[in-house]
C-alpha cells in the first residue's frame, strides 16, 4: 500500500509544509538552551498549538518535535535514555492534530543530525550512526508518524546511516540537507553531488531536497541544481525566512509574509514540490505562501537574476558547482505592491 505522502502527491502538483519549530517554541516560552523535545511530554498542550497551527495556516505536511530527539543530542540534557518516550509523544500529538484536520494531513518525523562528527574525521562509526537513527525511527514509527524526514544533514555518510536506519524500520522517508557554505554543506556536499546520491541510494526517499542554510534566495538557486540534475524524485525548499537579524536581545528573521508568498511560488516554479518554510517561518507567512500557491500562476522557470530582485542578493557568488554568478546586495530586495 502507498504511503500517505506519496498519495497526496498523487492528486496534487505541489504540497505546503510547515514552518520554524524552533522560533515558534521560542515565542511560546521555550528558554534557549532548553531540549524542545522535553515539550512532548512535559507541555503537551504547546506542542499541539505548534502543529495546529500549521495545520490551520493551510500546510498539507507538519514535522513533529523532535529533530534534536536522537541519543547524542538527548545525551546533552541526560535523556538520552528516553529516546523512545520522547518521540513517541511527538507523534502521538502530530497523529492527534492530524486526525482533526478535516482533510489529509501527512504526519512528518523528524530527525536531526546526530551532532557528532562521523569517521574518519571524527568518532562517530557509521554502524552507531544507523543504530541511533534506527531508535529514533521505530519510536516515530510506533507514535504514528506517516513518514519519516530527516533534515538539516551536513555529512553524506550521516545521509545514507539514516536512509539505512529508516529501511532497517521499514518506513518511508524524505530528507534533506542544508547548504550554508557558499552554495555547499558544511561537509562540500553540491545540489549535483546529493541528487547522484539520492539517485544511487538504495532505499530512495519519497522527497528530497534542501532546507534552513543562509537565505531563501540562497536555496532556490540549490532547488535550480536539483532540477538541472533532471532528477524524476519530487523536490523539497522549506527556505528561512529572510535573514537573521539581533535584535532586542533575540534574533529576528526579517522576512514578511508577502517575501514569503514569493519565495513559495518561486520555489514552485524552480522545480519544487514540497515547498515549506523553516527558520522564522510563523503560521501568518504559512499562510501567505499557501494563498500565493493556490492564486497565482505557473510561471516560466526564473532566472538567477529573477530571483535575487524578489528575495534579494546570493550570499555567495557560487552555488558550489563552479558556475559562478553575481552576488548581488541582499539590500535591495523588490516588494510586491
Amino acid at each position: 500500500m502507498a504511503d500517505a505522502l506519496s498519495k497526496l502527491l498523487e492528486t496534487r502538483d505541489w504540497l505546503l509544509a510547515d514552518g520554524a519549530t524552533g522560533t515558534n517554541l521560542f515565542n511560546m516560552g521555550l528558554s534557549s538552551g532548553d531540549a524542545p523535545e522535553l515539550w512532548n511530554v512535559d507541555e503537551a498542550d504547546k506542542i499541539r498549538a505548534l502543529y495546529r497551527g500549521a495545520v490551520e495556516a493551510g500546510s498539507d505536511i507538519f514535522l513533529t518535535n523532535s529533530f534534536g530527539g536522537n541519543a547524542s543530542r538527548l545525551k546533552l540534557h541526560a535523556a538520552d535514555k528516553r529516546v523512545r518516550e520522547l518521540n513517541i509523544a511527538a507523534a502521538e500529538l502530530g497523529r492527534e492534530v492530524a486526525e482533526s484536520a478535516g482533510r489529509p494531513v501527512v504526519v512528518a518525523g523528524s530527525v536531526g543530525p546526530t551532532g557528532e562528527i562521523m569517521e574518519p574525521m571524527g568518532t562517530l562509526s557509521y554502524a552507531t550512526a544507523v543504530e541511533m537513527f534506527h531508535e529514533q525511527a521505530e519510536a516515530l514509527k510506533e507514535g504514528g508518524a506517516d513518514v519519516l524526514w530527516v533534515e538539516t544533514i551536513s555529512a553524506p555518510e550521516e545521509f545514507k546511516a539514516a536512509a539505512d536506519a529508516f529501511q532497517r524500520a521499514e518506513m518511508p522517508w524524505c530528507g534533506t540537507m542544508s547548504f550554508d557554505t557558499a552554495g555547499r554543506t558544511m561537509m562540500g556536499v553540491t545540489s549535483a553531488a546529493m541528487a547522484e546520491m539520492v539517485d544511487k541510494l538504495d532505499y530512495k526517499p519519497v522527497g528530497f531536497g534542501a532546507n534552513c542554510g543562509v537565505g531563501a534566495s540562497d536555496l532556490l538557486r540549490t532547488v535550480l541544481g536539483f532540477a538541472a540534475a533532471g532528477t524524476e524524485t519530487p523536490i523539497i525548499a522549506k527556505g528561512n525566512a529572510g535573514i537573521p537579524k539581533y535584535e532586542d536581545g533575540h534574533i529576528h528573521y526579517d522576512g514578511t509574509p508577502e517575501l514569503m508568498a514569493d519565495y513559495a511560488v518561486l520555489a514552485r516554479d524552480c522545480g519544487a514540490t514540497i515547498i515549506g518554510g523553516c527558520c522564522g517561518t510563523m503560521p501568518e507567512h504559512l499562510r501567505a505562501m499557501r494563498e500565493a500557491l493556490e492564486t497565482r500562476p505557473r510561471g516560466e522557470r526564473p532566472t538567477l537574476d529573477e530571483i535575487a530582485a524578489r528575495l534579494g542578493g546570493f550570499s555567495s557568488a557560487s552555488d558550489g558547482t563552479g558556475d559562478d554568478v553575481p552576488a548581488p546586495s541582499r539590500q535591495r530586495r523588490r516588494r510586491r505592491g
